[in-house]
Order: C-alpha cells, then structure tokens, then sequence
C-alpha cells in the first residue's frame, strides 16, 4: 500500500531526486497529443525552474510576468513573440524575456523548453 504524500511535500521530493545528478532536461517530459506539459524543477522565493514540452500548434498567449524569464529550447521550434516582435528561436537558443513586456509563445514544431524565472 503506498503512503499518500501531501502535495507540497510531494513536490519537494520530486525536486529532491533530481538533486546532485547529471541530467538531461528534454528527457523530464514527453509531448502529449494537443497539450502543454510542465514539470517543475526548482521552486525558491527568488525564482523557478520549469521544463515544458509543446505540442505542435500549441503555446501560451499572449501575458507578462513581474520578473525577467530566461527560455532555453531544448529540442525544436518555437515563435516567441516579445513586445510584438516574432522570433524563430530552435534547439541550443535561449531568448531572455524582459519583465512587464507582453510575451507569448507558439510551437511551430514541438519543442521543448526550459524556463528560469529570476524574482529578485
């Protein structure tokens, strides 16, 4: 019978196996046919890590954030659109996102991301 964890201790120990090891950052997730998916990597008050996997076709509309958030893609390719200007960003190219800047992001093939989010 497994023990029920509660959900902000689960979180922390999933984080916590990924702790002290080598780990390749596209292998986190996988796509899901027309959808989004996110795995939470680090959670601190001065900032997160999260790895997305999109779908083709799908993204994130248009919103902006209090603080500057660095994407990494992974594997793919992806439209980031900042303050109205598109970019074709592929597999090995980060784009840093400036804070209270309208941004949005789209699958152009599927790809997968890292985003770091810097709060302070």
């Amino acid at each position: 019978m497994s023990e029920k964890v509660p959900e902000g201790k689960a979180k922390k120990t999933a984080v916590n196996v990924l702790m002290s090891k080598a780990i390749g950052l596209a292998g986190l997730l996988n796509y899901q046919d027309g959808a989004v998916v996110s795995k939470t990597v680090i959670s601190k008050k001065t900032g997160t890590v999260t790895v997305f996997a999109f779908d083709k076709g799908q993204g994130l509309s248009t919103h902006s954030a209090p603080f500057d958030a660095l994407v990494q893609i992974l594997e793919g390719e992806a439209r980031i659109t900042i303050a109205g200007k598109a970019l074709k960003v592929v597999e090995g190219e980060m784009v840093i996102m400036p804070a209270n800047k309208p941004h949005a992001l789209k699958a152009v093939k599927p790809f997968k991301m890292m985003l770091v989010m810097v709060k302070s």
